[in-house]
């Protein structure tokens, strides 16, 4: 798979993404009032054929490339330009310490499982190392010949050692003795001193000694692993600098002064060095007794993992470098040597130091439904009018919060259910259901512990309801409670009355503003009750229960997504148009996959709105023709899931906390609702249809793997569905 711009090839040559637009006539034939191909479907084609599917992994890693990409847009403000970039890197970092290390661990126990798509995990791992050496080499080149020259233009500089003026030098040199000397540490290796452990992503040198100690040993080989304490990049002093935002790197300080490190040593050479780990954490479901002692025994230990990789610096010796390869077991196809800082990710700190707004996105002021725009009144009173649905960041997420606090002081609220993924070390969400335990009431929270890498956020948020005296639950051992989901009970008349919020994103303020999401607040009697439902599914023990109106993961899910696309198709075969709408971060489950294949060949319109891994292979002749993909990279990450059926007319919208992946629907709790009011439907289908016309954003998926940017065609307006979003629910300035 790969991505098709004129940018990839000429880094230096432009800082605009370039305008390439997809051909449509490929992938559709007009020969229906539908504009879709219809046919019999051919039984002799093998659906589970390998070479109808895309490797997982690899299309994992073309979403990173698509986040590199936006760097090179200058659509985006200069900071924010830098901001993808650095996000690269992060997600670099996780696929390497999950993905690669999965791959890997396959590979060493001698476990090799083709997946679908035919490739074996040795195989997935070659073709990781190519891309990633390719687009890690690209990416410095980015940032060294594009970002690091336009910050410069606006007074933003990374000063290098060689342009240290004396004053600079002087107080360096001054941080150095009063802040790096006294708490860093070097190793000497030597048979008393082995190769030390060093901690997953950190920073740190290896160093070439020449002479001798003051007892007598020869000089050899050092690691100097940086404090972890202090920031990898430091500010210097306005007085010393002429004007700007001027900044050193913490590697270049010690690289400056490691000669004081070895008194009497000559240092031949120090050069930086970062070792990625396994960071994913095993915890036997069968051989657990408490998942909270058994998580923070993991925790402690993901620091350690193996390693998967090595990043050095691109001057490093070549004996050297073989030298670290030894030590981790790991082969020059794991070896990444870098033009610059190796933890590329610290540099995000330069966001908060730099007052810029010029150079960052507009800020904005997110909206609110008319309901909800009056100064007095209870928000119960609003939700008992009708369902209010939010759109995550352009309409605000206070609604939920504001929810939370007043049913922790309102009397007549009796009892709050909630679910936590994924919530924030600091969160209202957090601080309201204590003030509600602490009122009195009772309140129950479903918190996940295995949250990737949330994990030690999440047992403190434990600790803290629990002292408070809420009732806390960590779900079932071997399905995690991915549902986003809170139930409220309030008496109104004598009676008790429910109310319930259902989302597609997590409980977390911060990345509420950063996120695309959907959020419903509803008092409707069916979808309270199945909420209900599922909390006592978490809290107790029993049978599936029916559901009204809730589809849910590990049980029904999957079963109702495949009968409604085979509706679909069903209809298109009796000769009646049919339309798929499917907005989602992933689509890897192979039963679905061939279900939406089965539905493109019975002549079914299929748009797949998909932000990243997508398995299924579009455009494919008496296969897939009536299917197309796209994924939209902007200034929020796409974050919602939606699936839209034509129905023959009565369409079902429905919004999920889930993704078309194995994992969610088999090994999760999640939670899929239906859009119950046709209001609210039809908005949520309007703004699908905003994503399937943004030509400024949206990569389009090809058969053959490529990503292709659309741009407006000629004498056409410009759509970015994001600015269109903001323009439609934000508050409007002035």
């Amino acid at each position: 798979m790969a991505i098709k711009t004129e940018a990839t090839n000429q880094v230096e040559a432009s800082t605009q993404t370039p305008a390439t637009s997809a051909p449509r006539a490929s992938l559709r034939i007009n020969q229906s009032k539908s504009g879709v191909r219809r046919r019999k479907l051919d039984d002799s084609i093998d659906l589970d054929a390998a070479d109808l599917y895309f490797n997982r992994e690899l299309s994992h890693l073309q979403f990173n490339i698509r986040v590199l990409e936006q760097s090179l847009d200058a659509s985006h403000p200069l900071l924010n330009r830098l901001f993808f970039l650095l996000i690269f890197s992060s997600n670099l970092d996780e696929f390497f310490e999950i993905r690669v290390a999965g791959l890997r661990r396959q590979v060493a126990l001698d476990r090799e499982k083709s997946a679908i798509d035919g490739m074996r995990p040795s195989e997935v791992l070659k073709e990781i190392s190519r891309l990633c050496h390719e687009q890690v080499e690209r990416q410095y080149s980015l940032l060294n010949e594009v970002l690091i020259p336009a910050m410069e233009e606006e007074q933003i500089r990374f000063i290098r050692r060689e342009q240290w003026t004396k004053e600079q030098a002087a107080w360096v040199k001054e941080f150095f003795n009063n802040e790096i000397l006294p708490v860093i540490s070097p190793i000497g290796l030597d048979p008393s001193h082995p190769f030390p452990r060093l901690v997953n992503k950190s920073l740190n040198f290896i160093v070439s000694l020449e002479g001798k100690d003051a007892f007598g040993r020869e000089g050899g080989l050092a690691i100097l692993p940086a404090p972890r304490s202090l920031s990898r990049l430091l500010r210097l002093p306005d007085e010393l600098c002429e004007g700007g935002d001027n900044f050193v790197f913490l590697s270049s300080m010690i690289h400056a002064h490691a000669e004081s490190l070895f008194p009497g040593m000559k240092v031949k050479g120090c050069y930086q060095f970062r070792i990625t780990r396994n960071a994913d954490l095993a915890v036997d479901s069968e051989d657990v007794s408490d998942l909270a002692s058994a998580l923070r025994g993991e925790l402690l230990s993901r620091r350690y993992g193996d390693a998967v990789r090595v990043e050095v610096a691109d001057n490093c010796p070549e004996e050297l470098a073989q030298f670290l390869l030894r030590q981790f077991s790991l082969t020059d196809e794991e070896l990444y040597r870098v033009n610059g800082p190796v933890n590329l990710n610290r540099l995000m700190a330069v966001m908060g130091q730099i007052d810029r707004p010029d150079l960052h996105y507009k800020p904005f002021t997110p909206g609110l439904p008319k309901p909800l725009r009056k100064e007095e009144g209870s928000i119960f009173n609003a939700i008992s009018q009708g369902d209010l649905l939010l759109h995550h960041p352009f309409e605000s997420f206070s609604p939920v919060e504001d929810l939370l606090r007043e049913a922790a002081n309102d009397p007549d609220v009796v009892a709050i259910k909630q679910t936590l993924y994924r919530t924030g070390a600091d969160s209202n969400i957090v601080s309201a259901l204590v003030e509600a335990a602490r009122n009195g009431k009772e309140v129950t929270v479903v918190i996940e512990l295995r949250a990737r890498f949330d994990e030690a956020d999440n047992l403190t948020l434990a600790s803290r309801l629990q002292e408070a005296g809420a009732i806390v639950i960590y779900g079932v051992v071997a399905y995690k409670t991915h549902a986003k989901m809170m139930h409220l009970l309030r008496r109104e008349q004598g009676r008790l009355r429910p109310y319930a919020h259902l989302g597609t994103g997590n409980y977390h303020a911060k990345t509420a503003r950063l996120y695309t999401d959907y959020g419903l607040l509803t008092a409707n009697k069916d979808i309270c009750e199945d909420v209900h439902k599922v909390f006592l599914q978490l809290c107790g023990m029993g049978q599936v229960l029916n559901m009204r109106k809730l589809l849910h993961a590990p049980f029904t899910l999957h079963k109702k997504l495949i009968e409604m696309i085979d509706r679909e198709a069903d209809f298109a075969s009796a000769g009646k148009k049919a339309r798929i709408i499917i907005k989602v971060n992933a689509i890897t489950e192979p039963k679905l996959i061939k279900a939406l294949y089965r539905a493109s060949q019975a002549g079914v319109e299929i748009d797949l709105i998909v932000r990243g891994i997508c398995c299924l292979k579009p455009g494919i002749a008496e296969v897939s023709e009536n299917i197309k993909v796209r994924s939209i990279i902007g200034r929020f990450l796409e974050h919602t899931r939606v699936f839209c059926f034509y129905n023959d007319g009565q369409e079902d919208v429905y919004c999920a906390s889930a993704d078309f992946m194995e994992r969610n629907l088999f090994h999760r709790v999640e939670t899929c609702f239906p859009l119950l009011d046709p209001r609210l439907a039809n908005r949520v289908r309007k703004d699908l249809e905003t994503y399937l016309l943004d030509n400024c954003q949206s990569w389009e998926l090809l058969s053959d793997g490529t990503y292709l940017l659309n741009s407006p065609a000629e004498g056409k307006a410009e759509v970015s569905v994001q600015e269109t979003l903001l323009d439609a629910y934000a508050e409007k300035l002035g």
